[in-house]
């Protein structure tokens, strides 16, 4: 059975398009009752095989807009966004979104809940039940594939949403904000699983944050978002080695990293 771990060698780097994503002048406005309101303009970014990319800004930039556009659930109003050099115009299965909340089925067990996505792609169950307890496994719950929602913490209730992401073993995988609910042990603990098995998988990673520390701690690259109408501020490289631990927090080079974020993020905030 192939395992989370196995599949780092297992999927190369493209070397023909090692850009997974590329937006081009993307923007996107919305109609409301006072008029047209423009959350992004001419947003330029490309995102590479197995990098992990966030984007800041303050709330209303744009961030969950331009995620739901890369996901194909939105459309641009004006630019381009591309998969592997196609053209985004729908949901992807190369491609898993993961929300803010689980969003898990309270009657159905972790199991059943991580087998869902089966059902509705027109699966068998039985036929991914092996790899869905193996992912189950390595997100740390291995001895709670029967229980119910109600009977898990936050924490585990996201891991059971991570391990239905994965199951299904996405290419990129797009993150709303998934943590911002938790408390801070718990968000550092789901951090470090996020980034222990995307790494070990191979999978390229777009996170959005109102977190800094979160950002820089997980990232290759930090994308600084304006206040709105959201435009590319900056982008800053961060790189720190890999396996990274919390103690590398500790770390001058770190807390330069969250200097340079701050420091474009308060460029275009009023104070």
């Amino acid at each position: 059975m192939q395992t989370l771990q196995s599949r780092r060698e297992e999927a190369p780097v493209r070397a023909s398009s090692p850009c997974v994503v590329q937006t081009r002048t993307l923007s996107k406005t919305f109609q409301i009752a006072e008029g047209t309101v423009t959350a992004l303009r001419d947003v330029n970014i490309s995102i590479n095989v197995r990098e992990f990319v966030s984007f800041v800004g303050p709330s209303g930039c744009g961030k969950s807009t331009l995620l739901n556009i890369i996901a194909g659930l939105l459309r641009a109003s004006s630019g381009e966004v591309e998969l592997y050099g196609q053209p985004i115009t729908e949901p992807s299965s190369k491609m898993g979104f993961m929300f803010q909340a689980p969003v898990l089925l309270p009657w159905r067990t972790v199991e059943k809940n991580v087998l869902l996505p089966a059902e509705v792609y027109g699966l068998s169950a039985s036929d991914v039940r092996d790899k869905a307890r193996s992912v189950i496994e390595a997100v740390g719950l291995k001895d709670f594939m029967k229980a119910y929602p109600k009977q898990l913490s936050g924490g585990m209730q996201q891991r059971v949403a991570l391990a239905r992401v994965l199951t299904y073993e996405p290419e990129v995988l797009l993150l709303d904000e998934p943590f911002g609910a938790l408390d801070e042990f718990t968000r550092e603990a789901m951090n470090l699983e996020l980034m222990r098995i995307t790494q070990s998988a191979g999978i390229t990673c777009i996170f959005v944050t109102h977190n800094i520390t979160e950002a820089v701690f997980l990232s290759d690259k930090v994308v600084v978002m304006t206040p709105r109408p959201g435009e590319v501020s900056g982008i800053v490289d961060v790189t720190l080695p890999r396996p990274r631990e919390i103690r590398m927090m500790h770390d001058t080079a770190f807390a330069d990293l969250i200097f340079e974020v701050r420091n474009r993020l308060g460029r275009h905030i009023q104070t």
